[in-house]
């Protein structure tokens, strides 16, 4: 027991001197490499565990090209430069509104796709309505179905979709299908094996080889995207997963898209699916069909016309007077050429571009900024451009469920409310059903809806896609949707948010110690 016990604790100090080389030599904020080293120092066990959890930073572009390799590799070789000059050429960039270009070059950073033109555009608000759309289209499709998922659930809605994925495969129809691995712990492997009996291809989001790498990547790195490319002409992202909360009992909000962005979708599908080692056809055509039908010429302009802003007018209107239901709808925009940018970002892509934009947006605000979101624990850098914003006269208003769906997410949004208040931030509890929306809106052109919270996990650990919408339309409809759930909401003043119980603080603030890890 002597040698093992030697052996253990020599074993236990070459990791923790490995682990504090690591993070002496890795780049980053010198304040956060001496916490860990301390955490590590005082507590080995834990603070190594915490560490390899959530501490590592992955952002590094070698190990994004070791990781994509093969899909590097095949995506260079079997797409043609109209898929290229597509998602990388920043053709219709100069359609943007000047003072928004530069987000537009800071979001496409590091190989991310760029803004497309010549997009139809749903936003759907109601589970329901994204449930029929979606049976629709995959009853409808003719050549493939690519879906990915954080939660694909087992109740009645999500068995419906299932059975029709599983239709279409027999038909003939390729269907590829992507599961998140922590999150769909529950479901056991009979589940995917009907799927693949019946044709599906199933793959897995990760497969480590390595016992230690298999719990740090399914534990803490989770797929948490919502894709659905259909003939690559239609697609979905937002908020809304597979599941019957979303389809029935929570307030979600969710796009379907038809034209040149499904290619962003597509790709980000493509890269996940190739690096998972899943299979694909050498004929890289039918996944882009938009790239090969002929484009019109367009002469720049400096926003959108005004045809377009008076119908964000009329459907912004026509919400203000209608009862809180109506949002049990979907809102489709009349124009066909909306700007769009598809925004992929993953802990081991170089720069972390989705809390960057979002960092960015607030930061050139010059209006108002109208945030929901279900996990309201940002990192430093956005909790004080949220201030910054409020203090220099931006109406910032920030909506969180009054109830959330995990017990310590209502403390730890909470935790944050004093030092926002105190800003000038509004904040708002919505009340009645679980608002799961991941949404903002600024200054009546930029809005963001997509799959990423407000909270460390979303910006730097979790594998999120948000779509960056350039359009006045879309803005105004985001603003209407924001005001009529107010009417939902209750507002927290700083004169009754300084009265609540002293308990109630305590816990708020133990919770917040752990916001790296919710």
């Amino acid at each position: 027991m002597q040698v093992l016990s030697v052996i253990l604790s020599v074993f236990l100090g070459i990791l923790i001197l490995g682990t504090v080389i690591v993070i002496i030599l890795d780049d980053g904020d010198s304040a956060k490499k001496i916490a860990w080293i301390l955490v590590i120092t005082l507590l080995p066990v834990i603070g190594l565990i915490l560490y390899f959890m959530v501490g590592i930073n992955l952002r590094q572009s070698w190990y994004f090209k070791l990781k994509h390799r093969r899909f590097i590799t095949i995506f260079g070789t079997r797409a043609d430069s109209n898929v290229h000059r597509l998602l990388f050429g920043h053709t219709a960039d100069n359609l943007v509104r000047r003072e928004y270009k530069t987000l537009t070059k800071l979001l496409a950073s590091d190989g991310s796709t760029c803004v497309t033109n010549g997009n139809n555009l749903e936003i759907i608000t109601s589970g329901h309505r994204k449930f029929e759309l979606l049976m629709e289209d995959l009853k409808n499709a003719k050549e493939y179905i690519h879906i990915e998922y954080f939660y694909f659930r087992q109740d009645k809605g999500s068995q419906q979709i299932k059975e029709m994925l599983m239709q279409k495969a027999r038909e003939g129809v390729k269907v590829r299908f992507i599961h998140e691995n922590i999150a769909n712990i529950a479901i056991r492997p009979r589940y995917y094996n009907e799927m693949k009996k019946a044709g599906v291809e199933v793959e897995k989001f990760t497969k480590p080889r390595w016992p230690l790498v298999n719990l740090v990547t399914q534990l803490n790195y989770r797929d948490h995207r919502k894709i659905v490319v259909i003939d690559g002409k239609i697609g979905y992202t937002g908020g809304m997963n597979i599941s019957d909360d979303y389809f029935i009992r929570w307030r979600d909000t969710h796009l379907r898209i038809t034209g040149n962005a499904v290619a962003g979708l597509q790709y980000s599908f493509l890269n996940t699916w190739i690096t998972a080692d899943g299979s694909i056809d050498s004929d890289f055509k039918k996944y882009f069909p938009m790239c090969q039908e002929n484009e019109e010429s367009r002469t720049a302009v400096d926003g959108v016309t005004a045809e377009d802003e008076s119908e964000g007018n009329g459907i912004a209107e026509a919400l203000a007077k209608a009862p809180i239901q109506s949002l049990d709808m979907n809102f489709k925009l009349k124009g066909n050429d909306t700007l769009i940018q598809i925004v992929p970002d993953e802990p081991e892509s170089r720069w972390p571009n989705i809390h960057m934009g979002a960092v960015w947006a607030v930061q050139h605000a010059k209006k108002y900024i109208y945030i929901q979101t279900p996990y309201f624990v940002p990192p430093e850098p956005m909790l004080q451009a949220l201030q910054s914003a409020a203090l220099s006269g931006v109406d910032v208003r920030v909506m969180v469920p009054k109830k959330a769906d995990l017990f310590f997410m209502g403390p730890a949004n909470r935790s944050y409310f004093t030092e926002c208040l105190e800003a000038g931030v509004r904040i708002y509890e919505r009340e009645g059903r679980f608002i799961h929306s991941k949404t903002f809106v600024s200054d009546d052109y930029l809005s963001e809806i997509g799959s990423a919270n407000m909270d460390f996990r979303s910006f730097n650990l979790d594998y999120e896609l948000n779509a960056y919408i350039y359009d006045i339309t879309a803005a105004k409809v985001n603003k209407a949707i924001f005001l009529k759930d107010m009417e939902a909401s209750k507002e927290v003043t700083l004169s009754a948010w300084m009265r609540r119980p002293w308990y109630k603080k305590i816990v708020q603030r133990i919770i917040r110690l752990f916001a790296a890890l919710l």
